[in-house]
This record gives structure tokens, C-alpha cells and sequence, in this order.
């Protein structure tokens, strides 16, 4: 007879060195050499479901795994994502036009509930539970917030609609062939041996050495860089200005982007969309930035549509996380101290998701202070769309006279 002592030691000695599988089959051995009663004195001792033990007696006659494996391969159910493999697309696109947050944080931030998504799944055939719908959010970078602003001051009325607007004509038009680019001005560099934030690898004791101060210095060269992300093929242009950024170069930039990549991408279409933020160079206000749009129109025969993202929400257009982002991690830790360091930096800027980026430097000047008039502004062949035209518009080619 086993005495109840040495069982317990010895299983309290070898437990803590086995794993799931090998602690199954001692538990089976000590079970059948006790002999009848033996599953239930085993499994008050060794802690193990007397089904754990039964378990483990039948597999001690069946053929040893292989590969440190503690369980036949093909156990259990397939995943929901196995046995519904448009779950996770259809998860995604319902979620696109609403996320909110930080883009260029590693989580991405939605304001739909899970039970809310649950129960739209599942009316698009998609039958899942709001527990599994967090948990593939989870694994798929979501992360539920509650109520949290992120700009200042009130949110503009039909915020989240006109997002939702976007969302619908970047769909159609990309379905229906027509390149779709999303545009914005990075953030102004100062050129010089000046501190650049984050880090990157060296020796040690071998850090870069910049001036101790960098304050603002009208005297000092600028860079502009203006970004076109075309949203349809993942890539980049980037146009390095070095003068001002003005309505007339943000077309500039984009006039150069259709010369250099879109025309040759896209031979056979005949119009262009562009999201663009409420302000800056390429605002909704500025008349400066659609007359030289309706001269890229004439030049180009190109029916160009404009969506802006409304007042405060910047962030949320692609170029900035889809490309401004990655530059910024690209050069981090590297002193901008001449344009051909910006250049080459930028145009090495890649992703996993194989985004290419051409940059080009643009010398010209670009002066400020330029007024468009009434009478200049009525020879724009503008059309505003029926929802918020100041935000949606299209400039058609100039009718002949």
C-alpha cells in the first residue's frame, strides 16, 4: 500500500518541474500501480480532476507526441477568425469612420461600445458575442475610451458627420478607380545643428553633438515639408519647401506630385480627391488655395474634389499618421543641419506595410500677402457639394468662353 505521506512529498517535489502534459502521465502511473480507488487517492493528493487522470491513463497507451507537443495537434475549436475570415474586415470598416484619438499612438481609440458592434455584426451576418468582439479589438490595437477631448474648445456642428462624409467619398472614389490623396503641411523645421528629439543607436559615449540652444531666429533657414499620402497605394511625395508656405505652394506641391507619380499612376482618370485640414495653406477660407487649384484644373483637365476635416480635427487625416508619423521616427535623433539631410531622410522613411516615399526640395519663392479678389474668385469654376459646401467642393476645368 502507498502511504499517503510519501505520495504527497513526492508529488510536491517533481510538480513544480513538469509541465501540463508530463504531470497528467505521472498522475496515471501512481493511478493504475495503486489499483482500484487509486484515480481518487491520486487526485486528493496531486491536486489533478479525476478526468485529468483518466485522461492521462488512456493517453500511457496510446503512441508518445513529438516535438515537446502536451497535446495532440487538432484539439479544440477553430477560432471565430478561422471560421469567419471577413469577421475582422468587417470589424475594421465599421469602426473606420469613427475612430477617434491620437493617430499616432500605437492604439487607436474607438467611440463605438462593444455591444454596439455586436449587434451590427451580427446583422451583417457576422454572429458574435461583445465579450469576443473586445477581445479581437484588443488584438487588433483598439483600445475603448470614454469621453476625453483632445482640442480645445467645442467640438464644430456635424463634426462626426462630415468625418463619416469623408469616409463615404474617399470609399467611392477609390472604388471607382480615382486617385485619392490626402495633403498636409509637416510641421516646420529649423535647418542647423540643432537638438532633434528621440534617440537612436550609437557607441557609447558617442552621442551626437548640437548646439546648446535653438531659439528662434528669423535669420535661420526653415524647411517646409508638405505631404501628399495618395491613400489608395501607400505612398508618399513629399515637397521640401524652403521659403514660406503659402496656398500657391501647397498646389505647387500637389501640382508636382500629379506631375511626378499620379499621372503616370493614374493614366485614365479624369478627377482627383483631396482631403485637406480646415486651415493652413490648404484651408476652406482661403481663396488663394482654390484659385490655384482651378488653374491646376485648366492645366492639368482634372475635375479636382476637396473634403476638409473640420476646425480641430488635423490629426485625424491620414497623411499624419500614415506618413508623417513614420518621418518623424525615421529621423529622430538625427540633427537636420542642411536640406540634403531632410531629403535623404525622408526618402528612406519605410513601414512594414511597404509605404515608399519620394521627396523632392523645392528652392522656389513663394511670396506672402497675396490677395485674390471678388472678381478673380467668381472665375472659379467651383461647385459645392449639397452637404457643408464651404468643406466639400469640387473645381472643374475653366468652360471655354
Amino acid at each position: 500500500m502507498v502511504k499517503a505521506d510519501s505520495l504527497q512529498n513526492k508529488f510536491r517535489l517533481l510538480w513544480p518541474h513538469l509541465d501540463e502534459r508530463t504531470r497528467r502521465m505521472v498522475a496515471a502511473t501512481e493511478a493504475r500501480q495503486i489499483g482500484y480507488g487509486g484515480i481518487s487517492k491520486v487526485s486528493r493528493y496531486c491536486g489533478l480532476s479525476r478526468v485529468t487522470i483518466t485522461k492521462g491513463i488512456r493517453e500511457l497507451e496510446e503512441e508518445p507526441l513529438t516535438g515537446g507537443r502536451t497535446r495532440r495537434p487538432g484539439a479544440g475549436r477553430p477560432t471565430i477568425l478561422k471560421q469567419d475570415p471577413e469577421l475582422a474586415q468587417s470589424l475594421e470598416m465599421l469602426i473606420e469612420p469613427t475612430t477617434r484619438g491620437d493617430p499616432e499612438s500605437p492604439l487607436r481609440w474607438t467611440c463605438k461600445s462593444t455591444r454596439t458592434l455586436s449587434k451590427e455584426l451580427t446583422g451583417r451576418h457576422h454572429p458574435i458575442s461583445h465579450e469576443k468582439v473586445a477581445q479581437i479589438l484588443r488584438q487588433m490595437d483598439f483600445s475603448l475610451q470614454g469621453n476625453r477631448k483632445t482640442e480645445g474648445g467645442e467640438d464644430p456642428p456635424d463634426r462626426d458627420a462630415q468625418f463619416r462624409y469623408i469616409n463615404a467619398q474617399v470609399r467611392r472614389a477609390l472604388s471607382a478607380g480615382i486617385p485619392v490623396i490626402s495633403v498636409d503641411t509637416k510641421k516646420k523645421e529649423v535647418i542647423g545643428n540643432f537638438d532633434n528629439a528621440g534617440r537612436r543607436w550609437r557607441k557609447k559615449k558617442s552621442a551626437e553633438t548640437v548646439n546648446g540652444h535653438d531659439f528662434p531666429d528669423p535669420s535661420l533657414p526653415r524647411a517646409y515639408p508638405y505631404g501628399i499620402y495618395d491613400v489608395g497605394r501607400n505612398r508618399g511625395y513629399v515637397n521640401v519647401g524652403t521659403d514660406h508656405d503659402t496656398g500657391v505652394f501647397a498646389v505647387a506641391s500637389i501640382r508636382g506630385w500629379w506631375r511626378f507619380e499620379g499621372k503616370r499612376l493614374y493614366p485614365q482618370s479624369g478627377g482627383l480627391l483631396i482631403t485637406a485640414d480646415g486651415g493652413g495653406s490648404n484651408g476652406y477660407r482661403l481663396r488663394l488655395w482654390k484659385r490655384e487649384l482651378q488653374k491646376m484644373s485648366d492645366q492639368t483637365g482634372l475635375s479636382i474634389q476637396v473634403c476638409h476635416f473640420p476646425p480641430g480635427t488635423s490629426k485625424w487625416n491620414k497623411v499624419e499618421h500614415r506618413l508623417f508619423s513614420f518621418i518623424s521616427s525615421n529621423w529622430r535623433g538625427e540633427p537636420l543641419r542642411d536640406y540634403e539631410t531632410i531629403v535623404r531622410l525622408i526618402a528612406a522613411t519605410t513601414t512594414a506595410k511597404g509605404l515608399k516615399v519620394i521627396c523632392r526640395l523645392d528652392r522656389r519663392q513663394y511670396p506672402v500677402g497675396l490677395k485674390v479678389s471678388a472678381e478673380e474668385m467668381a472665375t472659379v469654376n467651383l461647385v459645392p457639394d449639397k452637404f457643408h459646401g464651404e468643406w466639400n467642393y469640387t473645381i472643374h476645368p475653366s468652360q471655354p468662353s
